[in-house]
């Protein structure tokens, strides 16, 4: 199947892209720098430059493209938490996960496309007893940043699943820790290797209906029974050298 990877240079989509085309699959990555399609190219993915914040540009590359499925990579978290430009990196996020998002479905229903995968996260449940479930609700009583951070989520999934004529997928991953993540090892529940976050988008191209998953490990935090089941996730995937 044809491809169009949002964040194809991003942390994941660079574990992602060479699994995608493993598999057989076309990829057409985007990047928002023209310094970064060369990187691009050696991954095994086809270089479109453009920015989700320019809806029309968006809509043009993605019908250019004419893919059959339409993924969501894309993050802008430059900053590790504690350092000074987190908190600004933080709101550029959520508009990322809102504004954004919203201009690739748009993008990807004016072509057509029946099917999209999109990012998301698993640190976002209301506090509770025992590992939170994929309907179990939301932190929507947070505050700061917190409140910043759900309310862009909740824009990203909606946006995903909500789409009319669109099957979406939402994987919400736990902390990413592995290869040009922040954290060498598990900083704290929900917590996946980024290799296993890859590996779970892979398996969404063609496993799984429309809805949200779980893409965590068995910290206690969130079950990813559900993922497990339907897209065959395993937590303890690793790519080989």
């Amino acid at each position: 199947m044809k491809i169009f990877l949002a964040g194809a240079g991003g942390v994941i989509g660079r574990r992602l892209t060479p699994l995608l085309r493993k598999a057989g699959h076309v990829v057409v990555g985007t990047t928002r720098s023209a310094d970064k399609a060369d990187g691009l190219r050696a991954l095994g993915a086809e270089p479109v430059v453009v920015d989700v914040f320019d809806a029309a540009a968006l809509a043009r590359a993605v019908k250019a493209a004419a893919p059959q499925i339409v993924m969501h990579q894309i993050t802008d978290l430059p900053s590790a938490p504690g350092t000074p430009g987190y908190a600004a990196s933080q709101e550029r996020n959520v508009r990322l996960r809102r504004d954004g998002t919203r201009n690739l479905m748009a993008a990807a229903s004016a072509a057509g496309v029946r099917r999209a995968i999109a990012q998301s996260i698993a640190f976002v449940y209301a506090a509770g007893a025992g590992e939170r479930v994929e309907g179990d609700p939301l932190d929507v009583n947070g505050e700061g940043i917190r409140a910043l951070t759900v309310a862009g989520v909740m824009a990203l999934e909606d946006a995903t699943t909500k789409t009319l004529g669109i099957d979406g997928l939402v994987l919400r991953y736990g902390y990413l820790y592995g290869p040009d993540t922040w954290y060498d090892t598990p900083a704290k529940p929900p917590s996946v290797h980024v290799d296993a976050a890859a590996q779970a988008a892979l398996l969404a191209v063609t496993k799984g209906a429309s809805g949200i998953y779980n893409i965590t490990e068995d910290d206690g935090y969130a079950s990813s029974d559900k993922a497990k089941r339907d897209l065959g996730f395993d937590a303890v995937f690793r790519i080989k050298p």
